[in-house]
């Protein structure tokens, strides 16, 4: 396999450290759009993207290079399994092309797709399951692609297949890490707290009982009431401390948010997607209140709105990160506004107390069958 002089040697080695080291901390998404990237350096591609399916018949993850942000916006949503993309999805077989338009599975591409000529496609797969694709389309030189650019595709595409393995058995070790935690949570409720509380009440019994013909041992009954509820206090926010979710501290809310979509995505007979880039770090406080309100937002939507799809979307915008979360369900009246039941039953009052500590502001839209977009902002200084 011949590349393009040392230069390209040297780019495949930095590529092939690259990848590794960021598989190592389990950023699957920066590996993925790594190989995207360099696949299309490397090959000399106009156009290069990477497609992991879902099991709704489109993509769980789709990463472009060689396109525009506001070009990928005009094209629209992700792309379902048709045409060439499922052919790749389906058999192990890479496809190589002169033009894709005179393929048998051709059928169209969308308003304001670039047109593509000369392509090569290859599965990346695991054994005998086939995890994804890597799609190149319009090479920069006269030709097309050759069986030297399929060699190095198909090691690209071994990389990729390492990548989404490893996020297979960390997502299946996160799963299991949660109920560990939700074990560990439930017998230090029950062995520090649950205890307490029976004795705050029998306390508060006590006092209650000779508060009119005993003051003063009224008086310490409420003394000791008060030194048993700060306990219990100081016992919850032990438990509580722990609980930031450990993928906003290490990966970022961008992709905690990812993975929490994925998961809900699996789990739940709707449609759930998430759409964003890498957002700048923001302080502690504001990420776990951005994380919190995406949670609970999602929650009332999968429990209580009957949805098709949720979409989850994080961006930044004029020095604002802003979070959007909007469902196709039911939808509620204008009655549930703050202070009415369905809002106190949608935990409004929570999340928007969130969005205040933060910073930020919250607002809600929504209407009978019309879906709800709850939307949150928070400075990004």
């Amino acid at each position: 396999m011949a590349l393009a002089g040392d230069s390209g040697r040297r780019e495949l080695r930095e590529v092939s450290a690259a990848v590794l080291a960021v598989t190592a901390h389990l950023s699957v998404r920066e590996v993925l759009q790594t190989i995207v990237a360099a696949a299309r350096r490397l090959l000399g591609a106009r156009y290069a993207a990477l497609g992991v399916p879902d099991d709704a018949g489109s993509f769980a993850e789709f990463l472009v290079d060689g396109i525009s942000d506001e070009q990928s916006r005009r094209i629209g949503p992700l792309p379902r399994q048709h045409g060439l993309l499922a052919v790749l999805l389906r058999d192990p077989t890479p496809v190589r092309l002169p033009d894709i338009r005179r393929h048998q599975r051709f059928a169209y591409w969308p308003a304001h797709h670039p047109e593509l000529r000369d392509f090569l496609g290859m599965p990346i797969v695991d054994g005998t399951d086939i995890l994804g694709a890597l799609y190149l389309a319009n090479k920069q030189v006269p030709g097309g692609f050759t069986a030297e650019d399929e060699d190095l595709l198909r090691i690209l595409a071994a990389h990729a297949a390492i990548a989404l393995v490893n996020a297979r058995l960390y997502e299946h070790s996160r799963e299991l890490s949660i109920v560990a935690e939700r074990n560990r949570i439930a017998r230090e409720l029950h062995d520090a707290v649950s205890q307490k509380l029976f004795s705050l009440r029998l306390t508060a019994d006590a006092a209650a009982a000779l508060v009119e013909r005993d003051q003063a041992k009224a008086g310490a009954h409420l003394a000791t009431l008060r030194t048993l509820a700060a306990e219990v206090a100081d016992e919850l926010r032990t438990i509580v401390v722990g609980l930031r979710p450990a993928d906003l501290a290490g990966d970022g809310l961008d992709v905690a948010l990812r993975k929490q979509v994925e998961l809900l995505n699996r789990v739940h007979g709707a449609r759930v997607t998430f759409t964003g880039a890498a957002v700048p770090r923001l302080t502690a406080g504001r990420e776990e209140a951005v994380y919190r309100v995406a949670q609970e937002a999602l929650h009332n939507a999968l429990r209580h709105a009957a949805p098709r799809t949720v979409q989850v979307r994080l961006a930044t915008r004029g020095g604002a990160l802003v979070l959007e979360v909007c469902d196709d369900g039911r939808g509620f009246p204008a009655a549930g506004e703050p202070g009415s039941a369905s809002a106190r039953r949608l935990g409004l009052a929570s999340m928007r107390e969130r969005a205040r500590t933060a910073g930020g502001r919250l607002a809600l839209k929504s209407r009978p069958g019309g879906g709800t977009t709850v939307r949150l902002e928070v400075p990004v200084g």
